[in-house]
């Protein structure tokens, strides 16, 4: 680690090899005549030349396209830029065909429902072959909605891939989530076709889900067909399905035709994504065929430096979109890791013991897991061999610089830490690490490469070194195509560019250090506004969340609409046998005044036995404070989205008893 000061591009981890913007930077010098002196040089060429960093990408990666593009992007501004106007692709062709060793692992996987699984790449190519012709079958055509509800497991790999060689779209939704959060997001689309399990293991077991399948095809009036996914030793039955037809998966995958790819437009919709739902309808997020295939190439080989070879493991359920970018790991010829039910069971150690019994490259993983390894003394290096590990991701919510140190000290030089942030809204990263890039304490090292982004402060001026609006100035090939049923783009328009008219406003409020590198502080629309001074959430979590016995906390700011201080309030939740005492409040007080400053302490600290979040770990600060106005519960949040659906009783019955009046000191 160090204090930002770039260099000439080192080996990533040393003596583990050439990565790979080693590679396409001197590509670049030899084809184009291009040099750069710095990681900060290459990617100001990379804003400042959009068509040429773009579609030096296309060739080096050798893109192929049924027709030739027109150029590398229109001229109109976001959101209606227009990549590649021309060019027919298909995702799934550059995934299942090209140089690929069939006898080389490309899925290896371990599920707590049954014994590890490995496919070849002969094996993946021959199952996704089978699962088209089944789907084409069924009359699934270009366009076509397939959904899934399914863990993340090969068959949901093996769907996808099916689904994009057809040209139809692709979503998902993973199991644990309840059945409105599943209708919610795929009344939505319409989807022809759902993939389901009738239920999962979870901590050892079964989980029946046959009743909230029943329900979810019921809602789906164009639905035609389920196919039954063998897992967790359930069976779904005809009953289960409603006027659609049950096909179970091995009769979907019986027969095996020809394995073709349709070539599709450029922008033609690969998947729908959904947002987490935390503050209303979750938004449908349409991304391109070609925008992913670029994105992701990129990403994987420029910036988390996924070999040939390599086997790429990073927690996640098919809801997120890090699933998405998980399996795009398979364009770089890496195989990928699956794993479902508990990550952390039957312990903590749980995915550093994955990482290690198959050999896992990268491990990606969240802030909350690495602090609670941190907590718990674990010392993976130690105690396993993790040796194949090159690379630690880490995404999801920001990480504290206890966390970066902890991974220093238990794993050393051989892991090069790479955190990152991004978001479902693009299905990849803003900013984040790399091989050419620091490791900076606390902080993400700078932008990504074609990702021109700043903080501006309310007037949308910008404001290095200032707490602000993470904005992007110009477009990217993986920015949605659309959002379903959104005529006019009305909703895409609001959702990222009424409040700063020519600037995508995500909506993670941040600070821009004067090396480049960046630091997230939570969510803008959860940001503290006290006494005027914006405060970011994080700060309060890195100081909380490190003094034990406290596992997690939440903290909001309810205004006082007649002027007055409002009233900041700290939740905290404990571990096992801990109670809040005087001590504890005092010591939180003290920390937070210190570390941070006196408007960081709180006027309440509150203990609450579990801090809501979503299935992907975000903290739902914004929906607590609404429920704590008054808000009903169902009117801000989907419960069905939540990890624990109980997590959140403990502020509804405190909103209920008027226990926070904003006057009240």
């Amino acid at each position: 680690m160090n204090d930002g000061g770039l260099s000439p591009i080192p080996d990533p981890v040393p003596g583990r090899g050439a990565a790979g913007i080693h590679r396409w930077v001197s590509w670049l010098e030899s084809e184009h005549g291009r040099s750069f002196g710095s990681y900060a040089d290459l990617h100001a060429w990379s804003i400042e030349n959009p068509s040429r960093f773009w579609g030096s990408l296309w060739d080096y990666y050798g893109v192929r396209s049924g027709t030739p593009f027109d150029r590398v992007r229109d001229d109109s501004p976001m959101p209606d830029t227009r990549w590649f106007p021309g060019a027919t692709v298909n995702y799934a062709e550059h995934v299942l065909t090209g140089d690929v060793d069939g006898a080389a692992p490309a899925v290896v996987a371990a599920s707590e429902a049954g014994p590890p699984r490995e496919l070849s790449w002969d094996d993946l190519v021959d199952a996704v072959a089978r699962a088209r012709t089944g789907l084409a079958r069924l009359g699934i055509r270009r366009g076509d909605r397939v959904a899934a509800y399914l863990p993340n497991i090969p068959e949901t790999v093996v769907a996808f891939l099916a689904t994009a060689s057809l040209g139809a779209v692709w979503s998902s939704c993973s199991p644990e989530f309840g059945t409105r959060a599943v209708i919610d997001r795929l009344t939505q689309i319409d989807p022809t076709v759902l993939l389901a399990v009738p239920g999962y293991v979870f901590r050892g077991k079964q989980i029946d889900r046959r009743a909230e399948l029943a329900s979810i095809a019921g809602a789906l009036p164009g639905l035609t067909h389920v196919v039954e996914v063998p897992h967790g030793g359930l069976t779904v039955g005809s009953s289960s399905v409603g006027a659609a037809e049950r096909v179970p998966w091995a009769e979907l995958t019986a027969a095996r035709g020809e394995l073709e790819f349709e070539p599709v437009p450029f922008d033609h919709p690969l998947w729908i994504l959904f947002s987490s739902g935390t503050t209303g309808l979750p938004k449908a997020i349409a991304h391109g065929h070609g925008g992913i295939l670029l994105e992701h190439l990129k990403v994987h080989d420029l910036h988390m430096d996924t070999r040939r070879g390599d086997r790429f493991l990073w927690f996640t359920t098919t809801s997120w979109m890090m699933w998405n970018l998980s399996v795009s790991a398979l364009l770089r010829r890496a195989a990928i890791v699956l794993t479902d039910g508990d990550p952390t069971w039957p312990g903590l150690d749980a995915q550093w013991r994955l990482a290690a019994a198959t050999g896992a490259t990268t491990m990606g993983t969240s802030p909350a897991y690495l602090m609670a390894c941190r907590r718990a003394g674990l010392d993976p290096a130690g105690e396993l061999d993790l040796s194949a590990l090159r690379q630690l991701g880490v995404t999801g919510s920001p990480l504290p610089p206890e966390g970066f140190d902890w991974a220093a000290d238990r794993l050393g030089g051989q892991v090069y830490l790479n955190p990152s942030s991004g978001g479902t809204d693009i299905c990849s990263g803003f900013v984040g690490g790399g091989p050419w890039q620091p490791v900076v304490r606390g902080e993400l090292a700078g932008p990504w490469l074609g990702v021109d982004v700043t903080t501006v402060d309310e007037q949308g001026r910008e404001n290095p070194g200032a707490l602000g609006e993470l904005v992007i100035r110009s477009a990217l090939p993986s920015m949605p195509v659309r959002f379903w049923n959104d005529p006019g783009k009305r909703r895409y328009r609001a959702a990222y560019f009424d409040r700063f008219p020519g600037l995508w406003r995500h909506g993670d409020w941040a600070r821009r250090g004067p090396s480049g590198s960046f630091v997230i502080s939570g969510r803008s629309d959860a940001t503290l506004n006290r006494g005027g001074v914006r405060l970011g959430t994080s700060e309060f979590y890195t100081v909380v969340e490190a003094r034990p016995p406290v596992r997690d906390s939440l903290v909001v700011h309810l205004e006082d609409d007649e002027g007055g201080p409002g009233l900041l309030i700290l939740f905290v939740a404990l571990g096992d046998g801990a109670a809040l005492s005087d001590e504890l409040v005092d010591e939180l007080r003290r920390e937070l005044r210190s570390q941070l400053s006196p408007r960081h302490v709180p006027d309440r600290i509150v203990e609450v036995p579990a801090v809501p979040r979503t299935i992907t770990g975000k903290k739902l600060e914004a929906p607590v404070k609404q429920i704590l106005l008054g808000r009903r519960p169902e009117e801000v949040l989907d419960p069905g989205a939540l990890a624990e659906p109980g997590s959140i009783d403990a502020f509804v019955a405190m909103a209920r008893d008027g226990r926070f009046a904003v006057l009240e000191r």
